[in-house]
């Protein structure tokens, strides 16, 4: 009996998915080139010497974590596209809404107040807020008086003493604080209006706030 060799036909196969590679223009190995392969080398074994039961059983779990494998990876991306379509959406409704971000400055418009969150990294017996125009005149000043360590909100109305509407434009806040006769600034975060939302060419979602700019959206630490 001649022996029957299945190199000649494997390499038949595998010249064929070489070819078919680069017409798709891919490296993966799917679904129907394994089934080729399998396929090739059941037609050519040598049946003096069968494949083992145990060998063909460990392709056939090959072939099934491979399915498994395509069907995860395709749930993944429609999920993923789906998730970011939903935040995209989501991002949208922020136009016009006032959103919180860490910076000194904002946009003080003809109707609306701006929130100054103070974030307090310790207890201290007392705080000043700061209010400056855009050219650094100071505008008002509010004693705050003690405060408790953390983000505590303050509200400046826009409107002084007199129940006049300071002009319309760009303000800069500071809170000092003065515990033991030492002082500091701590850190602040603003509110500032969404004027619009751009997609960025990865996906990522850039908003555009009133006065202060491009402001990535995982910047955003609270939305009123």
């Amino acid at each position: 009996m001649n022996e029957i060799s299945s190199s000649n036909a494997l390499d038949k196969i595998l010249g064929e998915l070489a070819i078919q590679k680069q017409d798709k223009k891919t490296n993966e190995l799917g679904r129907d080139e394994f089934l080729k392969l399998l396929i090739a080398q059941l037609e050519n074994q040598d049946p003096t010497q069968p494949q083992e039961n145990g060998e063909f059983i460990a392709q056939l779990a090959q072939f099934s974590s491979l399915e498994e494998s395509q069907k995860l990876s395709r749930s993944f991306e429609s999920f993923a596209g789906s998730f970011q379509s939903t935040q995209h959406l989501q991002a949208t409704s922020l136009v016009g809404r006032p959103v919180h971000v860490a910076s000194d400055f904002t946009m003080l418009d003809s109707t609306n107040a701006v929130s100054v969150l103070a974030d307090f990294p310790t207890s201290v017996q007392s705080a000043t807020l700061s209010v400056f125009s855009s050219n650094g005149e100071l505008v008002e000043k509010f004693e705050l008086g003690g405060q408790e360590a953390g983000r505590n909100e303050f509200i400046w109305t826009g409107v002084n003493a007199q129940d006049e509407r300071f002009p319309p434009g760009l303000y800069k806040f500071s809170v000092q604080t003065s515990n033991g006769g030492e002082a500091s600034n701590v850190p602040l975060f603003l509110s500032a209006n969404v004027n619009s939302v751009t997609i960025e060419p990865g996906g990522t979602l850039t908003l555009n706030l009133a006065g202060i700019g491009e402001t990535a959206l995982g910047d955003v630490i609270q939305i009123n």
